[in-house]
């Protein structure tokens, strides 16, 4: 996936394919905490009526991302620090089963995308963009997905992926260069693990680096409110 694919193109809309859009944007920070979703600019945006654009809402409203309020509307949603320890305590969980669950063929396609990435990961500290940082691991969340064989568990993956990278994305600028080389080191142990054909090591490396995640989100974003 590039950075052109998450915009709409010049095709018909179903339900699905907004619910997708919209995501994207919760999780890429391009919709913000607090901003207003109105269905009637996204259904002028979509080309479609707003039948549609509310039932893709009302799906994003059940992963606790968005939330509808008297007198304003439908408005993205700041998770509280509970579900956010859940959703990671959660996603610590589900990543070795990437591993034990999964039957999928490691591809050169897969391999050309890992390396793609590593890449990019490491021009981050030329470019000093937090959009290209977060792009480069919305794409490594794709490919992950590709290798999840197993519906359910994918799905699942999915689900707390944008609960997680929504809350992740907004302190990537904080830690700074940390992150970039967490990134960094992440994608170079999954690249070992791909050629390996390896995807036990997949999953215990996105454990590992999950977990490195979730610490940081509690020392730059829980710690911070008890100061």
């Amino acid at each position: 996936m590039n950075a052109n694919s998450l915009t709409i193109e010049d095709a018909p809309h179903t339900v699905q394919s907004i619910h997708d859009t919209i995501l994207e944007r919760i999780c890429l920070l391009d919709f913000h905490p607090g901003q207003q979703l109105k269905e009637a600019d996204l259904a002028t945006e979509f080309g479609v009526s707003r039948t549609p654009v509310r039932d893709a809402l009302s799906r994003i409203t059940h992963l606790n991302l968005i939330e509808t309020r008297n007198g304003v509307g439908t408005v993205v949603k700041e998770l509280p620090d509970q579900k956010i320890a859940d959703v990671y305590t959660t996603r610590l969980e589900l990543a070795p089963l990437i591993g034990t669950l999964s039957t999928t063929k490691i591809t050169q396609v897969h391999l050309d995308k890992i390396q793609d990435l590593i890449l990019r990961a490491k021009n981050l500290d030329d470019e000093k963009s937090s959009r290209s940082y977060v792009l480069i691991n919305h794409e490594l969340h794709q490919l992950l997905c590709d290798l999840i064989s197993n519906s359910v568990l994918r799905s699942f993956w999915r689900q707390t992926y944008y609960q997680a990278a929504s809350v992740w994305y907004r302190i990537a600028d904080i830690a700074g260069e940390a992150s970039i080389l967490s990134l960094v080191n992440e994608l170079t142990e999954l690249q070992t693990a791909l050629k390996n054909q390896d995807l036990i090591a997949v999953g215990h490396i996105q454990r590992i680096y999950i977990g490195y995640g979730y610490a940081r989100i509690q020392q730059y974003l829980f710690d911070s409110k008890t100061k």
